[in-house]
């Protein structure tokens, strides 16, 4: 008897759909996500913030703890998943936009990357012998086109969005969006809300705010990390701790 006859067996196997039309790795790298730490992207009219939650053990070097990173001067990236997947996907999103820079002397679109990214993604569920990406990526940046933010799928599909969230404390971010983003944001008051959806996220889930924050402003159009001490001080405003 085939394998792929045995119940459950479906799950085995990448390239084979079950009989209700679901890719089960796929699903499976996705749950990975959901249980993975918060990040976020907003867009406002003065640029683009993207934040994470960040845990270290305490013993454990602070710098080696990254959920964002610089994928070029303009665009930068949050990852939630398995930080050895994003790592390589990280790694082919710089030397595409390198490689983009030196054959058209221009710095690339965030859709062109991202679309790169979900290209290898979506290539790692047609194959045998190959497992999804346990992983997901918010791209933000600011282009030509402005500021743009997309959110990345195990499965390789994305979409652009105002604002969205992926990780543990997903619907909790997604409820203050609701309640309280607009596309006439301030970038100042974008990084208030940005450090208040993830001071949420973290007190639902009864963990200790440990939070990073990247600023990318159409006045400059270049990424830029917040200091932690100025982190920490918008953390004091939300914080319900005494």
């Amino acid at each position: 008897m085939s394998v792929f006859a045995a119940p459950g067996a479906y799950d085995r196997a990448i390239t084979v759909f079950s009989p209700d039309g679901r890719l089960f790795q796929v699903e499976y790298a996705m749950e990975l996500v959901n249980r993975g730490a918060t990040i976020l992207g907003i867009i406002c009219a003065e640029g683009v913030v993207l934040g994470a939650e960040e845990s270290i053990e305490p013993l454990e070097e602070a710098g080696y703890s990254w959920k964002i990173f610089r994928v070029d001067e303009h665009i930068g990236a949050a990852i939630v998943g398995l930080s050895s997947d994003a790592r390589i996907l990280i790694d082919q999103a710089r030397v595409y936009a390198q490689s983009n820079k030196l054959t058209y002397d221009e710095p690339i679109d965030t859709e062109v990357v991202t679309k790169r990214i979900c290209d290898i993604q979506q290539m790692y569920t047609q194959h045998a012998g190959v497992r999804p990406f346990g992983v997901s990526l918010i791209f933000g940046g600011v282009d030509k086109t402005g500021p743009r933010v997309f959110g990345t799928h195990p499965s390789g599909t994305y979409r652009g969005y105002k604002a969205t969230a992926l990780g543990a404390g997903r619907e909790t971010v997604l409820g203050i969006f609701k309640d309280e983003y607009k596309e006439n944001l301030s970038l100042e008051e974008t990084k208030k809300l940005t450090v208040k959806c993830l001071v949420k996220a973290l007190e639902a889930r009864q963990l200790p705010p440990r939070i990073k924050i990247a600023v990318i402003s159409t006045e400059t159009k270049k990424l830029e990390m917040l200091p932690d001490d100025a982190v920490d001080e918008y953390v004091k405003q939300f914080s319900s701790a005494k």
